[in-house]
């Protein structure tokens, strides 16, 4: 009887002691083949051309692409390889931001088992998403949802997050190319839309919202 064909997997992530000790686990796994492994985003997408694997297990957290920039690549250019996102932070925005273009997100924490399992729910088609992450990605929809209701901006959000920074209005005007007026009345709006009294309170209901 023939043995059922091996699930072709490439690796992406920026420290190679992590690739090594992956690559050595998996390879325990007669299901898998390491056909590719990569420190950085861009030396992938050139592997891909030729490796043509099944599943890309990536880091996203990357020096040289942002994590949202190289799965958009990958889902553009190969499309029929799968997805899946390794990774340290389980924050809901990073996620949900992410999940339109992956086939599964897992924490590294997981087990090799976990991680395998991931792999082979993803090469059948299925998505596989850490149940961990459902909490914050619950929490991150009914944020985006109160701050839509709200009625507050891109521009708003970006300036909120500067001053979180504690960057003056003066800096902040010269980071985005508006006047202090602007950053002044963007301001004063943010306040009477989050119904806040001050800088501190405006803050708080950021972190509270998850916009920092």
């Amino acid at each position: 009887m023939k043995a059922p064909a091996k699930i072709r997997v490439a690796l992406t992530d920026d420290h190679q002691i992590v690739i090594d000790g992956l690559s050595a686990a998996l390879r325990n796994f007669s299901q898998v083949d390491i056909v590719a492994t990569a420190t950085s985003a861009t030396t992938m997408l050139r592997y891909l051309e030729v490796t043509q694997p099944d599943v890309l297990i990536t880091d996203i957290m990357m020096p040289d692409l942002s994590g949202q920039e190289f799965v958009q690549h990958v889902r553009s250019a190969f499309p029929m390889v799968r997805i899946l996102a390794l990774s340290m932070s389980g924050i809901g925005e990073l996620v949900e931001t992410l999940a339109p273009f992956i086939d599964g997100y897992l924490l590294k924490q997981c087990s090799i088992m976990e991680l395998v399992d991931a792999i082979q729910a993803v090469h059948a088609g299925k998505s596989y998403f850490d149940p961990q992450l459902a909490e914050d990605r619950q929490r991150y929809r009914r944020s985006l949802q109160h701050i839509r209701e709200l009625g507050i901006t891109p521009r708003e959000k970006e300036i909120i997050r500067l001053l979180a920074q504690d960057k003056s209005s003066k800096e902040i005007a010269a980071e985005l190319f508006i006047s202090i007026r602007t950053v002044e009345t963007h301001r004063k709006n943010m306040l009477r839309k989050t119904r806040t009294t001050n800088l501190l309170t405006l803050m708080q209901w950021a972190a509270r919202e998850g916009l920092l």
